[in-house]
């Protein structure tokens, strides 16, 4: 297997978004995992994806599209019987209620418990990433995926996680039921305020955030990181991000990073053009984790998180496509 820094791992998915009026619809690579590998890969840090699908020639046509996007795809799993899907208006967001998910029984769904050789797909890395989304598929996913944490801890490997509460997905058990046995293995959580409330339990005073102010909304964020921390030991960074719409096309954005018991703010955006908001956070999280391997700063770290961020919100399809070098001028 390739040598590479960042393995993601999580399930490979296709997104159809319709066009009613014309009978056509876009046809898209996505999933959250894969978004950030894309990401990575397109400025320059070497990645893998991991995921499972059937063997066939148009899961071959995916593969071919994600080495195109500069991906490492040799640690992929083959079997099953489908690739799961989605479907979603073009500009919609996910986590409104627009999006229909159609991945029951997809092959990444049903690897099986104790079938996967970990120790050997995680050699020649350095950091493991994986997502909320794949512990809500099932009570089987959580295991598969505790595995594959173990084994990333075992060989060493910084791990990171993005908390990105999909509700729809939660079918089987409450995430505050599931994610704490799996995050005590992360070095490094993103998400918001309210996904870290329903999935680790964490206090939120929803009461002062009725006041919708971003002062309370930056001391929150505070004290839900200062709590992940504390109950989390291993995990010395933590990331939270806010987003703001108006109407459809309207978003406003600002985000925080949490480290050796210090707040970093980035700067605010808003923009009344957006055109795609999916992939936003896991630009956000693929320009976290290449910060932290380039070795920025605080104020490096959030501010080019967040520009990676608010870069993808003008690009269509679920890949950010932004240069790295627009993304610094963002900045």
């Amino acid at each position: 297997m390739k040598p590479v820094k960042v393995i993601s791992y999580g399930e490979i998915l296709f997104r159809f978004s319709p066009e009613w009026d014309q009978n056509l619809s876009a046809l898209y690579i996505g999933g959250a995992e894969a978004n950030m590998a894309a990401s990575l890969a397109r400025w320059g840090t070497p990645v893998a994806y991991l995921s499972k699908a059937p063997e066939n020639g148009l899961s071959r046509q995916v593969m071919q599209e994600l080495e195109k996007a500069g991906i490492v795809t040799d640690r992929m799993l083959w079997g099953g019987d489908r690739i799961g899907a989605y479907y979603l208006a073009q500009g919609s967001d996910l986590k409104h209620a627009e999006v229909v998910y159609d991945r029951k029984y997809s092959a990444f769904s049903e690897i099986q418990p104790g079938t996967v050789d970990w120790d050997q797909l995680l050699e020649n890395a350095s950091w493991f990433h994986w997502s909320a989304i794949t512990p809500a598929l099932s009570q089987q996913a959580a295991t598969v995926c505790k595995e594959a944490l173990e084994a990333a801890s075992r060989k060493g490997l910084t791990i990171s996680t993005d908390l990105n509460y999909r509700s729809k997905l939660w079918q089987y058990a409450k995430p505050f039921q599931v994610m704490p046995e799996l995050v005590q293995y992360c070095d490094v959580v993103m998400g918001n305020i309210w996904a870290a409330h329903n999935m680790l339990d964490t206090a939120l005073d929803t009461v002062a955030l009725e006041q919708n102010s971003k002062d309370i909304y930056l001391e929150q964020a505070i004290k839900v990181a200062q709590e992940i921390t504390e109950k989390y030991a291993r995990c010395k960074h933590v990331a939270f991000t806010f987003r703001f719409s108006d109407a459809p096309t309207h978003n406003l954005y600002y985000a925080t990073y949490y480290n050796n018991g210090k707040q970093t703010v980035s700067k605010q955006y808003e923009t009344n053009d957006v055109v795609d908001r999916v992939g936003s956070g896991d630009s956000f999280m693929a320009g976290l984790i290449h910060a932290l391997l380039e070795g920025y700063d605080a104020q490096q770290v959030i501010a080019f998180a967040a520009a990676s961020a608010y870069s993808k919100l003008f690009v269509k399809g679920d890949f950010n496509k932004t240069d790295k070098a627009a993304i610094l001028k963002l900045i």
